[in-house]
């Protein structure tokens, strides 16, 4: 049984592959907010554009700036075992992506009008990979893609549509710091709620 519905890109996989190389170069010239002065590399994507699940999140941090790629550091590792706990790799079986492709300043927030600058990049994303599912890691992500402020407690098993696309919002940032979350992960059954993920079809 298939967790996700299969992608139904427009696509073929040459062209989906040139024009995401097309707004990967276009995200590495942007100036349109000041972090593009600010970061070392612009950090655009990770994982297969083809697959059915999109996986989104706040911004890089220090490790992805160094990389050029998302979700690598500790949030990335606690990413990734929330969804190897439910049959999900995240480089093979999701493609993901952050609302702001530069590194803010000491890892804060980004600022509504920064992410609204990077937001024209994250919709060309959106239409090229045509993702089933979206899974936006964090309350910035909610906020950055759906328009909603402040901190969201009960994510699991929250649902919510945007064209296409089912919304899944997961890991709210009121959970505290990556390194308490990995706490938790250990201590408890903080781990049995991305099971859930396998019950989300469109």
């Amino acid at each position: 049984m298939t967790m996700f519905p299969p992608a139904a890109s427009r696509l073929s996989a040459p062209e989906q592959e040139q024009q995401l190389a097309q707004v990967a170069e276009a995200c590495d010239g942007c100036r349109r907010c000041g972090l593009g002065s600010s970061r070392i590399q612009v950090v655009v994507s990770r994982g297969d554009p083809r697959s059915p699940l999109m996986v989104i999140g706040e911004g890089p941090g220090a490790q992805e700036d160094e990389q050029g790629k998302p979700f690598v550091g500790r949030s990335g590792q606690l990413l990734d075992r929330l969804l190897e706990s439910a049959g999900i790799d995240s480089n093979r079986d999701a493609y993901v992506c952050n609302i702001v492709k530069c590194r803010p300043p000491e890892n804060r927030k980004p600022t509504a009008l920064e992410m609204a600058a990077c937001r024209p990049w994250l919709d060309q994303q959106i239409a090229l990979v045509d993702p089933p599912v979206i899974l936006l890691a964090g309350a910035t992500a909610v906020e950055g893609l759906l328009g909603i402020k402040g901190g969201i407690i009960n994510l699991i098993n929250n649902r919510s549509g945007t064209g296409k696309s089912t919304i899944l919002q997961v890991m709210n940032s009121v959970w505290g710091h990556p390194d308490e979350l990995m706490i938790q992960w250990r201590d408890s059954s903080f781990a049995g709620c991305c099971p859930s993920l396998c019950r989300v079809m469109v």
